[in-house]
């Protein structure tokens, strides 16, 4: 298992390189070209500047999160052939510098994820990211970008770009009738075209659960339950067409047995993402620490599940709370998610010792 940690880049994180190297156990950062739109070729100059800035402190480039999918490709419009060439051709421009193992992306349509508060209090004073179901249900979409603007405490957030919240109305209208089985069709047409490549380059392509779980605003959603994530590993039978498994956004439904889902997916799982939520009895949720008696996500058993298979892959806290005045992307300050790490490598530690013990 290998621990990394989500970097926005110089100039667009409050978190440097320099704070993440003194996490222990820290490998890698996982990262993106952020100012780049969807569909846009990364040129290799730009990925070889973050290797090397990665490489002062030590740290390697191996996950990428996101290669973002241009909405044509999602749609299925006749335009999709170039934004999928150039798709294309940013995997072979990753694979020419070197060192980029994993890419992460979804494939949800308008919203990367949902969320109606990006700081509600907590009882202990912090504040974290708070799906609440009545503000969804029946509420104008636009009240909700309006809401993620204001709160955004002036930082773009993934899957939220100002370029992207301009175009809302013309999306919603674009998927109208786009339903599930076409978003499917249209994300294996995608994967046929693009694992060669990723095979190629030796990159493993990791599509990331919808989040939260369940449709939203009435837009199609595809990766959601177990039985979704068998069907998309079922599109090829490759291990370069596999799964971020995200504890948080699956576990935000609790019919999702997000252990169950590691044992049976081991061998197509190269990122994992470890998120505790709280969810409520109405549909709400709310992010917590990673801590398992904090929330309603069954951690520690997630992390017993992937040190049973053998998990060498990739390993990231994913959103945090906000904590002790910090000032930070909402869901990606320093501490909480630092404090995270050190939850799951404590359990990781303990299932090696354990192991170790049995032996002798």
């Amino acid at each position: 298992m290998k621990t990394t940690f989500r970097w926005y880049g110089e100039g667009n994180d409050t978190i440097s390189l320099s704070d993440i190297r003194q996490i222990p156990s820290m490998h890698s950062v996982v990262w993106a070209l952020h100012d780049l739109q969807p569909g846009v070729v990364w040129p290799v100059d730009r990925i070889q500047e973050v290797k090397d800035q990665a490489a002062e402190y030590n740290l390697g480039i191996d996950v990428v999160e996101s290669v973002n999918i241009h909405e044509s490709i999602k749609l299925g419009t006749p335009d999709r052939e170039e934004y999928i060439e150039n798709y294309k051709k940013t995997l072979r421009n990753l694979g020419k510098v070197g060192g980029v193992k994993v890419v992460c992306y979804n494939f949800m349509p308008v919203f990367d994820w949902v969320r109606t508060d990006m700081a509600k209090a907590l009882e202990d004073g912090s504040t974290a990211l708070f799906y609440e179901v009545d503000k969804i249900e029946g509420v104008d979409p636009y009240e909700l970008v309006e809401n993620v603007k204001n709160s955004s405490r002036g930082m773009t957030l993934p899957g939220w770009e100002p370029e992207r919240l301009e175009k809302i109305e013309e999306l919603f209208k674009a998927y109208e009738n786009v339903s599930e089985d076409n978003l499917f069709d249209n994300l294996a047409y995608f994967l046929k075209e693009i694992v060669p490549v990723a095979e190629e380059n030796g990159i493993k392509m990791a599509i990331h659960p919808d989040d939260p779980p369940y449709p939203v605003f009435n837009l199609p959603r595809i990766v959601r339950s177990k039985e979704n994530l068998q069907k998309i590993v079922d599109i090829i039978d490759s291990p370069s067409n596999g799964l971020t498994l995200c504890s948080g956004a699956l576990g935000s439904n609790p019919d999702n047995d997000v252990p169950n889902m590691i044992r049976t997916f081991k061998d197509r799982i190269p990122f994992a993402h470890i998120r505790n939520v709280k969810v409520f009895e109405n549909g709400d949720f709310i992010e917590t620490s990673h801590r398992e008696q904090d929330g309603s996500v069954p951690i520690l058993e997630i992390m017993k599940a992937y040190h049973e298979i053998g998990f060498e892959g990739y390993m990231r806290p994913d959103h945090g709370r906000h904590l002790w005045g910090e000032e930070s992307r909402p869901g990606y300050g320093l501490y909480d998610r630092a404090l995270g790490i050190m939850y799951m490598i404590g359990a990781w530690d303990m299932l090696e010792k354990l192991k170790r013990e049995s032996k002798e």
